[in-house]
């Protein structure tokens, strides 16, 4: 081995032993702390002064058969019933199975280094004591600065280089211990999210997190954000409260006063004195807020220490009886959910400043509720809380919705003064003009010079009207821009005269009509072109309304045969031009039986009602040769199919026998028929079958039904129940309601189901009523 490798070694071996030298007297430190700590409790007890204890301490450990370091971590346990008593269970070892220092050494050395040095010394010790034996390798312990901004207050486990390129965080940079500032409760990161920043980045940033706020007194005074090298489960409860315990120990190293701040006001008196004199200097009524304090060390309240000369209760009592009061006290609907008390505790714990343009102030006099709606600004001051606010008046109100109705209206007022020439626009009017709000306003006088040379006769008038005859008037021309743009303008102006009746000044508003202008100028443009489509159009619906009528009557006579009477309805649409293709039929057959049909040709118009006369006339055809209603829609589909401009339709075929009172029938995609029996309505079961048209070939199957003495059986289109808003089985179960009960004469049943009718689709209505005597 050369010399130069053994002064390697031997500078490696020194170094290795200050290492631990230093880690040993840091370890020895909080033990001290500690054992100090524990004597000043057996002090305060009464064994002696400081000696007296140390050595009643020694004893006490040497009766007990205890390290000393243990006996003053159970000490302390006992007297403190802190935050770190609750997060230790009661038999929580003071050491390890290993013989390492267990949880309860752990967390009072780090409680003891974190109350005997700064925050950087606190940072280190708790990463030691605390942190390292969870497998956390580093930590961030963050002063909660002005609006968000965070200040690196204490640092372990990161490079120099990393923390102080994290020394300032300003506020609104979204950093991970921001969000933990911003949503005031711990946050658990098992691996961070995709590009979440923050310190530590460039060590891999794959570990897991913790990020926990530091709370005092209600107040949130910054973040400890503990870093894992590696991703991690959730962790256990118990891990959980002892870094809740350890974030609330940290708050007693970070500064009491917001960073960043100045202020000459050391003293508690002296910043209340300074924040009252900020107070009185605001124009606006003001509150300062001091936080209450309860036995939980939580914010129970907020007293009143301050009011400025503005201040004016809403019940009408006087400064000095609100001054001192509690907030909820003197406001108790401040408490409501959302309400003001709810925003002044997240101002006090955040130090994020807060504004409303529109909040509810209320109070209560003898129960009674009083209330107003005011624009309310808060800040934190230190430990207070300045509240201001400004109560709208209803000329405010009214000045900024007359603004709005200008703005959306394009609108511009004026008044111009013909004594002194001086001539006023609002901002709308020079955003009208395309002029920059420095510029000077236009006079009437010069008003031609900026409009279209073809409207300088209309002005002309305009102004003779206004300025020698002395009338409001009004006229419209077409204002030529600078930057070349053509807007066409309507200005309205009245003549505004003096006591002797001379002529003194003008005012009026200019109104940006182009849009209506250039509407109306296609409109006048397609109207020619919409006159012969709209001739033609009402021509065809004519037609096809005559068609339809000589086919389809509204009030056929009925149908009385073999005790079987038959009525029907038809009602059209209300618009002429919704004319459709509902059918129907009933009609006695060469053998007696009976055919009952309705049907539906989806579409409107000629094309409908001419599907319509086909399938109606085809259907009449075919049941003359005998044969089932299943077969008719088969042929009747292949009609469709084949036959025609490429029509479809839903339709039901019934026959009727009248020596059995059987009713064999079928559908094609059509609503169910519904029956009547005992005063109970219900919707017979559904064959199968497709609506017409659909397919070449289409099977349809063949329900049977034997009508019983006073049955009734209905058949209709949809324009009977249909609605936009409801399903086909609420339409449905509304027409069972309506049917069941019970009108003597079928016509007049028929009549009051069309009348109850609740169909919005404006659609054609086919309705067959049967009752069996």
């Amino acid at each position: 081995m050369t010399g130069g490798d053994q002064r390697l070694d031997a500078l490696a071996a020194t170094v290795e032993q200050l290492r631990s030298d230093l880690a040993l007297a840091q370890e020895t430190t909080d033990a001290r702390a500690l054992i100090g700590i524990a004597t000043g409790i057996l002090v305060e007890r009464g064994h002696g002064g400081p000696t007296e204890a140390a050595q009643h301490l020694e004893s006490l450990a040497e009766a007990a058969r205890l390290p000393l370091l243990e006996l003053a971590a159970d000490i302390v346990n006992a007297a403190s019933g802190d935050a770190v008593t609750e997060v230790l269970p009661p038999t929580a070892a003071h050491s390890d199975t290993k013989g390492a220092p267990g949880a309860v050494l752990r967390l009072r050395a780090a409680e003891a280094g974190s109350l005997s040095s700064d925050a950087q010394s606190a940072a280190e010790a708790l990463l030691d004591q605390a942190l390292a034996p969870l497998g956390a390798d580093a930590l961030a312990l963050w002063a909660a600065g002005q609006d968000g901004a965070l200040v690196l207050a204490g640092h372990a486990g990161f490079p120099r280089g990393e923390a102080e390129r994290w020394r300032y965080v300003p506020p609104g940079v979204g950093t991970l211990a921001q969000r933990a500032l911003t949503e005031r409760k711990p946050q658990w990161y098992g691996s961070p999210p995709a590009g979440a920043l923050g310190i530590g980045g460039r060590r891999g940033g794959g570990g897991a997190r913790a990020l926990l706020p530091a709370e005092s007194a209600g107040r949130i005074l910054g973040v400890l954000e503990v870093c894992w090298p590696h991703p991690q489960p959730p962790l256990t409860a118990a891990t959980t409260r002892q870094l809740d315990a350890l974030a609330n120990l940290c708050a007693h190293t970070l500064p009491g006063t917001d960073l960043g701040a100045s202020s000459t006001a050391h003293h508690p008196d002296d910043a209340m004195n300074a924040l009252g004199d900020l107070a009185d200097g605001l124009l606006d009524p003001a509150l300062v807020l001091r936080p209450l304090i309860d036995g939980q060390d939580a914010v129970s309240d907020f007293r009143i220490a301050h009011t400025n000369a503005h201040f004016t209760d809403l019940a009408g009592r006087p400064r000095s009886t609100v001054t001192g009061m509690s907030l909820l006290e003197a406001y108790p609907l401040t408490a409501r959910e959302g309400g003001l008390y709810e925003h002044v505790l997240r101002v006090h714990a955040t130090g994020e400043p807060f504004r409303s343009e529109r909040m509810a102030l209320g109070t209560l006099v003898a129960d009674v509720p009083l209330s107003t709606v005011a624009s309310v600004g808060m800040s934190r001051f230190g430990d207070s809380v300045l509240l201001t606010w400004r109560v709208e008046s209803e000329t405010a109100r009214l000045a900024e919705l007359l603004q709005h109705a200008q703005r959306l209206g394009r609108i511009g007022g004026f008044e111009e003064n013909l004594v002194s020439r001086q001539v006023i626009w609002n901002s709308q009017l020079f955003s009208l003009f395309g002029l920059p709000p420095t510029s000077s306003p236009v006079p009437l006088e010069r008003l031609h010079k900026h409009a279209h040379p073809d409207d300088s006769v209309a002005i002309g008038r305009f102004l003779r009207t206004l300025l020698h005859h002395r009338h409001s008037a009004s006229t419209a021309f077409r204002l030529q821009r600078a930057d070349g743009v053509v807007r066409h303008i309507r200005i309205v102006a009245e003549p505004v005269t003096g006591p002797v009746g001379q002529l003194v000044a003008v005012r009026g508003a200019y109104q940006d009509v182009s849009a209506q202008h250039w509407t109306e100028v296609a409109l006048a443009a397609t109207r020619d072109r919409l006159a012969d489509s709209e001739q033609q159009s009402a021509e065809r619906n004519r037609l096809a309304l005559q068609l339809q009528q000589a086919i389809m009557p509204p009030s056929p006579p009925a149908v009385d045969t073999s005790g079987l009477r038959v009525a029907v309805r038809y009602r059209p649409a209300e618009e002429g031009h919704l004319v459709g293709g509902d059918w129907y039929d009933a009609v006695v057959l060469p053998s007696k039986s009976v055919m009952l049909a309705v049907g539906d040709v989806a579409g409107h118009g000629i094309k409908a009602a001419t599907g319509m006369v086909v399938l109606r006339n085809a259907l009449r055809g075919l049941a003359a040769t005998g044969a089932g209603p299943a077969q008719l829609l088969g042929w009747l589909n292949s009609v469709a199919h084949h036959l025609t401009d490429q029509v479809t339709a839903t339709a039901i075929c019934g026959i009727y026998n009248p020596e059995t009172r059987q009713l064999r029938w079928a559908r094609a995609g059509h609503p169910p028929p519904v029956l009547v029996r005992g005063g109970e309505a219900a919707a017979l079961p559904l064959p199968g079958g497709i609506l017409l048209g659909a397919m070449p070939d289409a099977p349809y199957e063949e329900h049977l039904v034997t009508l019983e003495a006073e049955d009734r059986l209905l058949m209709y289109t949809d324009g009977l129940i249909e609605r936009r808003d409801l399903s086909v089985q609420q339409s449905l179960d509304h027409l069972l309601s309506v049917a069941q009960k019970p009108v003597p004469e079928l016509d007049k049943y028929l009549d009051r189901l069309l009348t109850h009718s609740r169909s919005d689709t404006d659609d054609d209505t086919c309705l067959i009523g049967v009752h069996l005597r």
